[in-house]
């Protein structure tokens, strides 16, 4: 390829990006920095490589989402023209998709074979679990299929997979010793039907390469120029199918961080990038390290924390951006109050410093943990979207177990009972539903009616007992709401009718998370009867009431209005926002108790901070509970070990205590070592002074009580006040808006803040 001259849009880019975009010929690794502009290089590179000449059918990119590769070919065609429509440019599922309908009958099937999703798999593993007569508490269909699309991306085959000494040892060691014999079945009834699962696809495409010389030389011949996206979370399948692609040309670039490796748990494998210099010796390898999206303090923060990484490929993050503000750190007592307290930062920051809403991201480490934010926000009207996952309260085993509680205070409510009638299993079908319905409309009577009375109706045949049951179950939940309070009742009723342990037996990850959701269900029950505001209001019919208040969304708000995005952490990667809150960094919560077992693991979740930390732009804040609620008991927590890992001077000093300003950083540490680069907030005693140096009920540096703020009912324009962080003020004016009563104050004759007044900390001076 000749490189006489360069294209125009060469210029766009910095140098570093330059040489990245023109570095065509031979291996070369782009190690792309969070912020640094990858998606750019990319798009840059392959409009490149079309303007020097090379034809847009030799082109091969394959990225990690549809969504990226639509909109990177959108932008080179704008560069090139329709030509780039011409690109193979697509994920590794869709790209080998196509490939294998072209070479189908090489490895036995015919091009119009059919792809089953997720569903289609586990529903085929669970009628042949059914059929070898084993125990599907125990065989999970969600188990057997994550169990056997781990053998896949790691190229073992069903009849490998038997022969396996170790494999087999830990199936049996788990009581699953049938597990290679499913997965035998599996795949051939997938292959006698004609179909292949998302595994299969990458798996055959290897199969194919490395079975048929004459296939893999006609791709190999045709792909003269691979890119691959993300190459970080490639598994170990997409690794050799690559390298078999590349093996004549050598033409490969593959862009990627090392950093944001985050998952291993899909079967991400982060050594593919960190020997990529091993299988490829005579490779280039060019960093972009300029950040162009955060703050200096956000970007130096970011690497302070990964540097205690010890498997990473060394690079230096950098920006020409601005200082930016320090880093906040929130410490709450609960976990509800975290909640609060971020949702009153927020409402702050909108009113007081113009943020917009859609600029805002709380990010978290488990699904379960929206539940606080959600409710906080509701209360004082924040606008928020859960990204990439539902409403805690839509999500299928909240919908599941409310309706139980539902059916508690009002059994007459069909919906409710219809969603858990047989749900966990226990006999009563479709068939019997149809016909309870059936009855339920001749006599005009609710099912729960037709329930009541089963034994009256032969047509319901050997389900009555089964009927019979449910009726004797959901009574004794009614009896128990009569005596006990929302909570315990909640509580008895998740373990009473096996809604619990079926969600506990799930061992998979979205078990697990499901699991968690329900336990953090429970513990919102148990602080909404502990909550001192709802002394006389603690039962089911209260609690239930306030759910669906909390929940009722405004059916006229259009989907594009400003709102809060909340999300995991692994959500939130590759996309930033001005204002982020990374919360709930405690030990065991983040770091994952489950992460603690290894290095590698424990290193994986500082990358997921790592890439928490890099979403934001402007204004970062982490936050932490000292006690959170978890599976219905209070434990006290610690900080997290990551929130030490930074720097202090990034640290902003006026940390904020359950509301309160803190006392300065010199009169907590010490002045001492404070401007020392290679001094941690460990050494600094930061997790001793948050436990024990501060009084709740005293200053401790003036001795003096607490700031106790007045009642603002009777606020009026002309009043003077103290504000516990504005100082002295005097109103202007005052809006009366129910419970979002506002005040606008004049603060040292100069500043003017609009307050919330059910929020402000101000005293009446007259």
């Amino acid at each position: 390829m000749q490189n006489n001259e360069l294209p125009p849009f060469i210029n766009d880019l910095d140098e570093t990006q330059k040489e990245a975009v023109l570095c065509t010929e031979g291996p070369l690794m782009v190690l792309a920095g969070a912020g640094s502009g990858k998606t750019r290089v990319l798009t840059y590179r392959i409009a490149n490589l079309m303007f020097n000449g090379v034809d847009a059918f030799n082109i091969l990119a394959l990225t990690f989402t549809n969504k990226a590769a639509k909109e990177m070919r959108a932008r080179i065609e704008k560069i090139v023209g329709p030509d780039a429509r011409n690109l193979w440019m697509g994920t590794f599922h869709s790209v080998f998709a196509k490939i294998l309908r072209f070479e189908a009958e090489k490895i036995g099937y015919t091009s119009n074979f059919t792809i089953y999703d997720t569903d289609d798999s586990k529903s085929l593993i669970k009628t042949i679990i059914k059929e070898f007569n084993l125990d599907d508490k125990l065989y999970k269909p969600a188990l057997i299929y994550n169990r056997i699309s781990s053998a896949k991306n790691n190229l073992i085959a069903a009849e490998e997979y038997i022969n396996m000494a170790d494999l087999m040892a830990s199936d049996e060691a788990n009581g699953r010793k049938k597990t290679a014999d499913i997965y035998t079945e599996y795949a051939k009834r997938c292959y006698k039907s004609g179909v292949m699962d998302f595994d299969d696809l990458l798996m055959n495409m290897h199969k194919l390469l490395k079975n048929h010389p004459d296939v893999l030389n006609k791709y190999q011949h045709k792909f003269k120029y691979v890119l691959v996206d993300e190459y970080q979370d490639t598994n170990h399948c997409q690794y050799m199918i690559i390298k078999r692609l590349v093996a004549a040309s050598r033409n490969i670039c593959v862009v990627g961080d090392d950093s944001q490796s985050i998952y291993s748990f899909r079967g991400a494998n982060i050594q593919n990038i960190l020997s990529f210099s091993r299988d490829y010796p005579e490779h280039n390898i060019i960093k972009l390290e300029q950040n162009y999206r955060s703050s200096k303090t956000i970007v130096a923060a970011s690497g302070d924390i990964i540097s205690h990484n010890k498997e990473k490929l060394e690079k230096k993050i950098w920006t020409s951006n601005p200082e930016g503000e320090k880093i906040n750190i929130i410490k709450a007592m609960t976990d509800s109050e975290e909640g609060k307290m971020i949702a009153n930062s927020i409402f702050e920051a909108v009113s007081n410093r113009k943020v917009n809403y859609s600029e805002i991201a709380i990010l978290y480490r488990t699904n379960a943990q929206s539940r606080v934010f959600e409710e906080a926000f509701r209360k004082i009207s924040i606008p928020y979207r859960i990204y990439g996952g539902l409403s805690f309260y839509q999500r299928k085993e909240i919908k599941d177990l409310i309706a139980y509680l539902r059916l508690v205070v009002n059994p007459g409510d069909e919906e409710a009972l219809k969603r858990i009638i047989n749900y966990p299993t226990r006999g009563i079908g479709n068939t019997t539903i149809e016909k309870l319905v059936f009855i339920a409309n001749q006599y005009n009577v609710s099912i729960w009616n037709v329930i009541e009375k089963a034994n009256h109706f032969e047509v319901l045949g050997a389900a009555v007992s089964k009927l019979n049951n449910f009726y004797m179950m959901l009574t004794n939940f009614r009896q128990m709401a009569l005596v006990k309070d929302a909570s315990e009742t909640a509580e008895y009723v998740a373990k009473q009718s096996g809604l619990l342990k079926h969600l506990h037996d799930d061992k998979t990850p979205e078990g697990v998370s499901r699991f968690e959701n329900i336990t953090e269900l429970l513990n919102g029950i148990k602080e909404f009867c502990e909550d001192d505001t709802n002394e006389n209001e603690k039962n089911l019919s209260a609690f239930l009431q306030d759910v669906a208040l909390l929940t009722d969304k405004d059916q006229e708000e259009e989907d594009n209005s400003p709102k809060v995005t909340m999300m995991t952490i692994h959500a939130s990667k590759g996309l930033e926002f001005k204002y982020v809150y990374v919360v709930g960094l405690e030990e065991n919560l983040f770091p994952s108790h489950m992460a603690l077992q290894s290095r590698v693991e424990l290193e994986e979740e500082r990358r997921l901070f790592y890439v928490a930390v890099t979403r934001a732009e402007q204004v970062l804040t982490l936050s932490y509970a000292s006690s959170r609620f978890r599976h219905g008991t209070l434990l006290h927590c610690d900080p997290s070990r990551f929130i030490t890992e930074i720097d202090p001077r990034y640290i902003n000093s006026t940390l904020m205590y359950r509301g309160k300003q803190m006392p300065s950083k010199e009169s907590i540490f010490g002045t001492e070592g404070l401007g020392d680069k290679k001094t941690s907030l460990t050494k600094l005693n930061i997790q001793p002074a948050f436990r024990k140096n501060i009084s709740l009920n005293t200053n401790k540096q003036t001795g003096e009580p607490d700031f106790v703020p007045d009642d603002l009912t009777g606020l009026k324009a002309g009043m003077r006040v103290l504000h516990q962080r504005f100082g002295k003020g005097v109103v202007q004016e005052v809006s009366a808006e129910g419970i979002n009563s506002k005040a606008i104050v004049l603060f040292n004759e100069s500043e003017s803040k609009t307050l919330v007044l059910r929020f402000a900390k101000m005293k009446i001076l007259d």
